[in-house]
């Protein structure tokens, strides 16, 4: 693509969606677990602020459809199957503290990184299978 302009910039990243198979279970682990707070939620989908961004929970296979809006425009079909990967960024002196809320609550933490640069990751499962991570500062090069 010779000659071809850049992309223009991108910021952060606004939303970020999981499908899972049970909403009602899945938000008891969110919210009860996690200590997310939803922003709005039906039998279909929950959205929850995290930080500057969006978590969103569909259930798998109830957005294969597109949806058009009441208010006009319509949001084209999207599912997903499988295990994804998502983290959450976390201060470093709240890592320990997370160790021991997700023991309390039974979570299992399945892996452990202490990077090079001083940062720690702490993976475990949400109830679908996805990969979840809690990293402090100085994982990657923006954070």
């Amino acid at each position: 693509m010779s000659g071809a302009r850049p992309a223009p910039p991108l910021g952060r990243v606004v939303e970020t969606g999981l499908y899972v198979d049970d909403l009602a279970r899945a938000r008891a682990f969110y919210e009860g677990v996690l200590g997310l707070a939803p922003m709005l939620a039906d039998d279909r989908f929950a959205a929850y602020p995290v930080g500057g961004t969006v978590l969103l929970l569909f259930v798998r296979g109830t957005a294969g459809a597109a949806i058009a809006l009441p208010f006009g425009g319509t949001i084209p079909p999207h599912d997903g199957t499988g295990r994804l990967h998502f983290a959450f960024a976390v201060a470093a002196e709240d890592m320990e503290p997370w160790r021991a809320h997700l023991t309390a609550h039974d979570v299992a933490i399945e892996g452990e990184v202490h990077w090079p640069k001083g940062s720690v990751s702490l993976y475990f499962r949400d109830p679908d299978g996805n990969l979840a991570e809690i990293a402090s500062p100085g994982l990657w090069a923006n954070y």
